[in-house]
């Protein structure tokens, strides 16, 4: 029989820890300092912000940031930021938005519609099925992915942020999720029954009645975005005005088939992912008829390559990387250097990235955009990252990137096809890899 009190914390156990504990002098001061204080104040090693001198080699001209609020919609505001440049230089206008709000709404219903059609597909099972639970735990979400947002571009174009602005629901959107969960789960329950004996035309008419109730409730909370608008700006200083527009015609006019040359690549070096090939992440997406979700693996350092050589012609970088590692609320920087857990804890928190992946420490959180670079003999030491959280945090809402901080935490970039190599772009149109939804590279940027 199994001795129950193998692995035990017992008395004898927990003595010694307490013995070791009192011999070493430092855990008092460790503990003292953490009674008043927060962790991340009492580690910080402020040595490190020597070496993230916001100054740079390779520097774009960009617009003042945006700030995304109370919500998870960073991967919009990146996205957007990005075109709005494309807009901003042929328009020679020096501050412009496009609306966050008009692309949020149109998530959130694509999310909806999304969720209920992929229920259909597995409502039919237990509901502790993994997958079926998986698509159950946050069915509509702030978060997304660079294709999910190219689907929403292309799909219902974009307007200036003049003509659909924020609104209070827009700019904090957890109740509005919540409300919405709660409906698309009351589906999935409801639609369960109908499914097991295959009534498909009793649960497709259940799915439209919980669509249009969804579709009303985010228009209460968003707005209803105007079929046409009014384009006003100054270029330089000069008033201009194009009336009547369309957001499918002003996407046309200032974006258009570009939007079609990037690509994502990722750096996720896990055994069961070969670089140079690509993947996608069953159950992802937003839009049910857009393109799925393309990923091609590649090793960080040509990743790098990749980014210099778009930074080098004058273009932005959308991408991806996870923040909650050493990112200083107080500071400018995100550095590995930033703090110094091991010190006064006995180890560090990170550790091979690759097996951070595998085993669920790091993944993917955040979207934000490259916008510098600085090169000490062609080698990177650190990036110039445009964020979204306003320009009062940050400098003027900028922010730099050590180059340990960039190879360690970030896991994704979207890059103009034409950086990438004949062979990359022949691997990228290869049929991907399907990965299971709950994949570290199926998380969402929020």
């Amino acid at each position: 029989m199994k001795d129950r009190n193998v692995g035990s914390l017992d008395a004898k156990v927990i003595e010694s820890y307490n013995l070791d504990y009192q011999k070493d002098p430092k855990n008092a001061i460790v503990r003292h300092a953490l009674s008043r204080h927060a962790i991340p104040n009492v580690v910080f090693d402020s040595a490190s912000l020597t070496h993230v001198v916001p100054k740079f080699s390779l520097e774009l001209k960009t617009l003042p940031v945006a700030d995304q609020k109370m919500s998870g919609r960073c991967w919009i505001f990146a996205g957007l930021n990005v075109l709005r440049e494309i807009v901003a230089a042929r328009c020679h206008t020096k501050n412009f938005e496009l609306s966050q709000n008009y692309i949020s709404l149109y998530d959130k219903i694509e999310k909806s519609n999304f969720a209920l059609e992929t229920i259909l597909k597995l409502g039919n099972r237990d509901h502790d099925d993994r997958e079926l639970a998986f698509v159950l735990k946050e069915p509509v979400s702030d978060g997304g992915q660079w294709d999910m947002f190219v689907n929403l571009v292309k799909k219902y174009g974009v307007m200036p942020k003049d003509a659909f602005p924020e609104t209070y629901q827009s700019e904090g959107t957890r109740e509005s999720n919540q409300i919405v969960n709660c409906w698309i789960r009351a589906f999935a329950a409801e639609v369960h029954p109908l499914l097991v004996k295959g009534d498909m035309e009793a649960a497709r008419k259940l799915k439209d009645q919980t669509m249009e109730r969804i579709y009303h409730f985010f228009l209460n909370c968003f707005g209803v975005p105007p079929k046409t608008f009014d384009f006003e700006y100054l270029n330089e200083k000069k008033y201009c005005v194009e009336r009547n527009l369309t957001p499918q015609a002003f996407f046309k006019e200032y974006i258009g088939d570009d939007i079609d040359e990037y690509q994502s690549i990722i750096n996720a070096p896990t055994s069961e992912k070969p670089f140079h090939r690509n993947y996608t992440i069953d159950y992802l997406g937003n839009v049910v008829e857009g393109k799925p979700i393309n990923h091609l693996n590649l090793p960080m350092d040509r990743i790098k390559e990749i980014i210099i050589d778009q930074l080098s012609d004058g273009k932005a970088i959308w991408f991806g990387s996870d923040v909650s590692f050493y990112r200083d609320r107080n500071s400018f920087a995100w550095s590995d250097k930033t703090f110094d857990y091991a010190t006064p804890f006995g180890a560090d928190i990170t550790f091979d990235k690759g097996q951070m992946l595998d085993y669920w420490c790091s993944a993917m959180n955040h979207a934000m955009v490259i916008t510098g670079v600085n090169l000490v003999n062609g080698v990177p030491d650190k990036w110039k990252i445009e964020n979204s959280w306003g320009s009062a945090n940050g400098v003027s809402g900028y922010y730099v990137m050590s180059a340990g901080f960039f190879d360690h935490f970030v896991y994704q970039a979207v890059v103009m096809k034409k950086y990438l190599t004949k062979q990359e772009r022949e691997e990228a149109a290869v049929s991907p890899i399907h990965l299971h939804p709950w994949d570290p590279m199926g998380t969402l940027a929020d």
